[in-house]
């Protein structure tokens, strides 16, 4: 099955069957999808958190790259490349 591609004009979304939780066990958060589960960084996290499906990934980029002092440029493909290999897994839409 052919998974979509990020690109400058995607808006971001967990997948339907695929949900973000706080595990208070594990004191941490976690991906949760049918038999599968991710442990994601603290990072990974932020960035799935403004996956709305409604906002787009200019603004998600430059809304991390403010909120950790970084340059576009470095934050930029770094998102890119966790969204795209999440899409290509099937935990996110574009």
């Amino acid at each position: 099955m052919a998974r979509s591609a990020v690109s400058d004009t995607s808006q971001p979304r967990l997948a339907d069957h695929v949900k973000l939780r706080f595990d208070a066990i594990r004191k941490r958060w976690v991906v949760m999808a049918p038999e599968r589960m991710l442990l994601p960084d603290e990072v990974a996290v932020d960035v799935l958190k403004c996956c709305d499906g409604a906002t787009p990934l200019a603004t998600i980029i430059d809304r991390l790259a403010t909120d950790y002092q970084a340059p576009v440029e470095v934050v930029g493909p770094d998102v890119v490349a966790l969204l795209q290999d999440l899409c290509e897994r099937g935990f996110v839409t574009t």
